[in-house]
C-alpha cells in the first residue's frame, strides 16, 4: 500500500542523463463491479476510488475470475442468480472473506443470502450521496483495516424473543461482540430485556440475552449483548475469525 519506492537519482558525475522520476499510487484494494450496468459502474467507480480502491468491471461472463483472482469486496446486483455468484466466491481460497455489496432488491431479497452473509446493500435509484456513505462506512473492512473496525456491516434475519413471550424479526445492519444494530417493521421500547437469535455464514444459529439500549424513527434499534451470557463468546470467536485477527 501507498507509494512505490522511488529509485536514487545517478549522480551527475557518473552518468550522461538521469532517469526521470515517477510516482504512482498503489491501489490499496480491489473490488470486482459484477454484472453492473454503465452508469452504476461510473458511479461505484468514483466513490471507491475516493479512497485509492480500485474497481474492476466484470461482465457475467468472466464470472471465474471471482474464483481465480484475488477481490477485497464485490458489487453485484441481487438478481435471482446472486446466491450462486456469492458462494462461488465465497468458497474460493482467494475471496473466502470477501466483503459482498448488494445492488438492488427489496429487504426480502437480501434475507434470501443471509446465510451467505451479505454484508451491505446499495439501494437503487443509486443516488451518489447515498453511495458514498456507504463505501465511507465500510471502508475499514474493504482495506483490511480490521483493527480500526470492530463492528462488521452484514445484513441476516435476527428473531428476537421478548420476556412475555412476544416474538418479532428484525434485520441487522452491524454485528460487534458487544450488540448489533436492527431495522425491523416494530421498534421495540427502550430498556427491553429480549433474546436474539441468527446464524451467519459458518457460525450456526445462535441465541444471546440483550437488552434494548436506543432506537430512532427510521425503525432502527440496538441491542446490548448481556455481558454474563456466555453464548455471545461464540459470536466473538466468529468475528476474530471472520476478521482474521
Amino acid at each position: 500500500m501507498g507509494f512505490q519506492k522511488i529509485p536514487k537519482l545517478m549522480n551527475i558525475s557518473t552518468a550522461t542523463a538521469a532517469a526521470p522520476i515517477t510516482s504512482h499510487r498503489k491501489a490499496a484494494a480491489r473490488v470486482a463491479l459484477f454484472d453492473l450496468s454503465p452508469s452504476s459502474t461510473q458511479l461505484m467507480t468514483e466513490c471507491f476510488r475516493q479512497f485509492a480502491i480500485e474497481t474492476i468491471a466484470i461482465p457475467h461472463e468472466d464470472s471465474g475470475r471471482l474464483i481465480h483472482e484475488k477481490f477485497e469486496a464485490c458489487v453485484l446486483p441481487l438478481t435471482n442468480d446472486a446466491g450462486s455468484i456469492i458462494e462461488m466466491a465465497r468458497t474460493s481460497p482467494s475471496n473466502s472473506r470477501i466483503i459482498i455489496f448488494g445492488l438492488g432488491g427489496s429487504a426480502q431479497d437480501a434475507m434470501r443470502y443471509s446465510k451467505l452473509c451479505l454484508n451491505a446493500v446499495f439501494h437503487e435509484p443509486l443516488e451518489r450521496s447515498a453511495a458514498m456513505k456507504l463505501v465511507r462506512s465500510t471502508r475499514m473492512l474493504v482495506l483490511h483495516e480490521f483493527r480500526r473496525y470492530v463492528r462488521i456491516p452484514v445484513m441476516t434475519e435476527v428473531g428476537i424473543v421478548f420476556d412475555d413471550g412476544t416474538r418479532m424479526t428484525a434485520t441487522s445492519h452491524e454485528i460487534s461482540s458487544g450488540g448489533m444494530s436492527l431495522k425491523g417493521n416494530h421498534v421495540p421500547e427502550q430498556g427491553k430485556a429480549v433474546e436474539v437469535s441468527f446464524s451467519l455464514l459458518t457460525l450456526p444459529r445462535v441465541w444471546v440475552r440483550g437488552q434494548v439500549t436506543w432506537k430512532k424513527s427510521n425503525k432502527c434499534f440496538g441491542i446490548r449483548f448481556d455481558a454474563t451470557d456466555d453464548r455471545r463468546l461464540r459470536l466473538k470467536q466468529w468475528i476474530v475469525g471472520y476478521l482474521d485477527a
